[in-house]
């Protein structure tokens, strides 16, 4: 016996085999052969008959691929241990698929067999007579034993036939290190997966589903038949959903699949609140979790990531056996705790939340009480730049003609009011600098409904210039919706030295899409009460930063 790809580190697989199409079924010389136990033909996977036709319902989906991704990150041998009851269930599937059946009475009635002899006379094309000879005795010169323990299956196949197929089968018998044992062991290889690899090898076939796809991808890529690796890939896209989104993400990373991995990321942006919810985003892997909250694009207030961080933390511990202490929290977090961006809550979020967890020290708690609460703001060691979950490309408009100097500020804001002909998103403002050379300013931007004097959306923060007439970036929180045809004030008070500021300024400006068409129309009203002077002719404000 010869062990193939046996990779002694790796945990065990879930068995999910199954007789039939794609079990073990044996031909016989005869033209007779005794039948299954409960006196029909055996049933392949999901309950097929010998000749591909569906017999029983399928497994639901999700808890099936739940069950299949648990057993491809066994296989894979690199991925912390699944939720238990995933691996509960998929080890109760495969100890039933392992037990054998009862022996037949001897009263069964006998059921005709496809006689071995001038079989081929019955096969009118290549493809027929291959796919015959797949899980068959007939002409079979090398058997696999395959699988674990209880759950091994000896698998009859073709040398040649492998070879064609896989450049590895190629490799393993006709390579210069070439294989002359008749029985080659996998014990890393489910045997349902192999059985489809088999069964697309012979006959151009594709046979996975919910239970098998994370093992099948797993034995495409072991034995190189990309065209079934990216059918598994397929099926995984079409399955996409925000519930599943973490699960597949972490076993896209782990097989190497960018494609499906970027896919994921993707549904996450879209649907950040409800992938968090999802059972499957406490089993992802720390590195999983970092790429995550790298991201500038999720869709979800931070303090909802905070949460969703430490429910991980804490299943994390449970895996390494660890109390779920605030210090044993902040260990398993590890750098995944920096890139929760705490600047980006109110004040009231954090009180309520993080500065109560123990999980951040003394130090960081009252620094970022300071940065909330006192101008200048003191630094921080977590990122203050505003996550955008919006899709499409950034657009902006610039409403004055020229630029002067000076404009003064004494603590007052400078406001504009304005309205759009087309729902928008607004992402920030872009602001005038300094005439006395590189500063630093402070800065508080808000959009005010103007009807009811609402805040919808506002960032007390800072930027720093380099003494140009350019414009600076300024960015809110959070982007801020607006409707067309409604009233809205855009507000900056700033603090700092005297600045440059716009003139020549324009009542409508339009910013057309260069690859839609698509014109977003602005109008611009003068904004009376509390205002530094800012007006439709002159002043600051003179960009709005947005998405269509």
């Amino acid at each position: 016996k010869m062990a193939a790809g046996d990779n002694s580190g790796r945990p065990p697989c879930l068995n999910f085999s199954c007789p039939g199409p794609l079990g073990n079924s044996q031909p016989s010389n005869s033209v007779f052969s005794m039948p299954a136990s409960n006196g029909n033909p055996q049933l392949g996977p999901g309950g097929t008959d010998s000749n591909g036709v569906s017999t029983g319902a399928q497994p639901t989906a999700q808890n099936s691929l739940q069950q299949s991704a648990a057993a491809g990150a066994a296989a894979a041998g690199a991925m912390a241990t699944p939720a238990s009851n995933m691996a509960t269930g998929a080890a109760s599937n495969a100890t039933q698929a392992a037990a054998p059946s009862a022996p037949p009475a001897a009263a069964s009635v006998l059921v005709y067999r496809e006689p071995v002899y001038n079989w081929q006379a019955t096969k009118s094309t290549v493809k027929e007579r291959f796919a015959f000879l797949f899980n068959n005795e007939v002409l079979s010169d090398v058997h696999f034993l395959v699988g674990k323990g209880m759950g091994v299956q000896r698998i009859p196949a073709h040398r040649f036939v492998l070879a064609v197929g896989s450049a590895v089968f190629d490799a393993m018998f006709n390579g210069g290190m070439a294989t002359t044992s008749t029985e080659i062991e996998l014990p890393d290889v489910e045997p349902a997966a192999f059985l489809a690899l088999l069964k697309f090898l012979y006959s151009d076939e594709v046979q996975i589903g919910p239970e098998t796809v994370m093992t099948t991808l797993y034995t495409a890529k072991k034995y190189a038949v990309p065209a079934l690796e990216a059918h598994c890939v397929e099926f995984l896209k079409k399955n996409l959903r925000a519930d599943n989104a973490f699960m597949l993400l972490t076993q896209a990373r782990l097989f190497d699949e960018p494609q499906l991995a970027s896919l994921c990321l993707e549904n996450i942006d879209k649907n950040t609140g409800d992938a968090l919810a999802a059972e499957g985003f406490t089993d992802i892997d720390l590195d999983t979790l970092v790429a995550v909250l790298e991201r500038d694009t999720l869709g979800v207030r931070e303090v909802r990531l905070f949460s969703a961080a430490v429910r991980w933390a804490e299943a994390e511990a449970h895996r390494q056996q660890l109390q779920p202490t605030p210090e044993n929290k902040r260990k398993v977090l590890g750098k995944a705790l920096t890139l929760i961006r705490f600047p980006l809550m109110t004040i009231e979020e954090f009180a309520a939340g993080p500065a109560q967890s123990n999980i951040l020290t003394d130090r960081e708690v009252v620094s970022l009480f300071l940065h909330f609460t006192v101008n200048p703001k003191p630094r921080v060691d977590f990122i203050d730049r505003p996550r955008c979950c919006l899709r499409g490309k950034e657009c902006s408009i610039t409403r004055f003609g020229q630029v002067e100097s000076r404009w003064g500020y004494s603590g007052t804001s400078d406001r504009i009011r304005f309205s759009v002909n087309r729902r928008i998103f607004v992402v920030g403002f872009g602001l005038y600098g300094s005439i006395h050379g590189p500063t630093d300013y402070q800065v508080n931007i808000q959009i005010i409904h103007t009807d009811s004097n609402t805040v919808l959306g506002q960032n007390d923060t800072g930027f720093s210039c380099d003494g140009s007439a350019n414009t600076f970036r300024v960015m809110f929180k959070e982007p801020v919706e607006i409707l067309p045809n409604v009233n809205y004030t855009a507000c900056a008070t700033l603090k700092g030295p005297d600045s440059h500021y716009g003139t020549k300024g324009m009542r409508k400006v339009t910013h057309e899409s260069s690859s839609t068409g698509t014109k977003t129309c602005f109008t611009f009203c003068y904004a009376a009460g509390n205002n530094n002077g800012t007006s439709v002719e002159d002043g600051q404000i003179p960009e709005v930063i947005f998405y269509t």
